[in-house]
């Protein structure tokens, strides 16, 4: 469901709606667009194989789908999208889980043919988004700056941005202030249904207040390993950027990962009903951090 804004509180926050068909808006030196694009092709699927390297790849890839938020006068751009997501993904490469025998054979092509997994069909990815300093375009080639997309490499140059540790937290109680909300969106950036034995999701959710922008990048499993066993993947990353004066924004990113099994949060004394786990708003708090880190950016000065 779309979202409608009050003028009024446009206005009020000096922001504007992005104009000739985009979604998004401008405020606070900002440029925010999010695109929901249809899947990719079968001719775009192949080229992606390629470029990737692999023939196995999400039943629903949205390849052009994406959130993209540049910080105007610097030119510093950090944006998501699926092939970096994927790129993430193949990059780690993880082993397989176990998959029931019952659900081998939907993973065959063809009758009889015998099923070795030895990829991680989850599409589990390390994904945190994609950041780049984009002056223009015919500037970024000149100086040999592509995305991964654009340049068909899995692994990148340096984008000329820093991220550094840091033990400043997001901070919730401004978050959870009754502010208007000018521009809200979800993208999804891939989906498999694990051979209908779960759920495999990337999405990015970003909400623009008239202090800050909020994003949630998402990647979720919940799949079926045999009869008495769930596994529970999350890996979260938030981040927050407050609109000031400053020529030097800073950005808060807060990653979290979290991982287990719907035996053992039973054995703790969780619900033993399996369907009260795929919810992953409701069952975050309850699966085990195995992973956990926050960073800063500040943004370059205006070029």
């Amino acid at each position: 469901m779309e979202l409608e804004v009050d003028e009024k509180d446009l206005r009020s926050a000096g922001a504007e709606l992005l104009t000739d068909g985009r979604r998004g808006l401008r405020i606070g030196g900002w440029e925010i667009e999010s695109r929901n694009r249809s899947i990719l092709t079968s001719l775009a699927l192949q080229q992606w194989e390629q470029n990737l390297q692999t023939c196995h790849l999400p039943e629903m890839i949205f390849g052009e789908s994406c959130l993209v938020l540049k910080h105007v006068g610097s030119g510093t751009k950090i944006h998501f999208n699926a092939f970096d997501a994927l790129a993430g993904w193949k990059q780690e490469g993880l082993p397989p889980v176990e998959v029931p025998a019952a659900a081998k054979w939907k993973f065959r092509s063809k009758p009889f043919q015998q099923v070795i997994l030895d990829y991680d069909y989850t599409f589990t990815t390390p994904y945190c988004g994609s950041e780049m300093v984009e002056l223009d375009a015919d500037k970024n080639r000149e100086l040999g700056i592509l995305t991964k997309r654009e340049s068909g490499e899995i692994s990148g140059g340096s984008s000329g941005l820093h991220w550094e540790d840091c033990e400043e937290q997001l901070d919730v109680a401004a978050l959870a202030l009754k502010e208007p909300i000018l521009f809200y969106d979800e993208v999804v950036l891939y989906e498999d249904e694990l051979a209908d034995n779960g759920v495999s999701l990337v999405t990015v959710k970003v909400r623009v207040m008239p202090s800050s922008w909020f994003l949630l990048l998402r990647f979720w499993v919940f799949e079926q390993l045999r009869v008495d066993g769930v596994l529970m993947r999350l890996r979260d990353t938030r981040m927050h950027c407050v609109f000031d004066e400053s020529a030097n924004p800073v950005i808060l990113r807060e990653r979290c990962w979290r991982e287990g099994t719907f035996q053992a949060l039973s054995a703790n004394g969780y619900p033993t009903d399996s369907a009260s786990y795929s919810d992953p708003s409701i069952i975050s708090q309850r699966l085990p951090v195995i992973m956990h880190q926050t960073q800063k950016l500040r943004v370059p000065g205006n070029l």
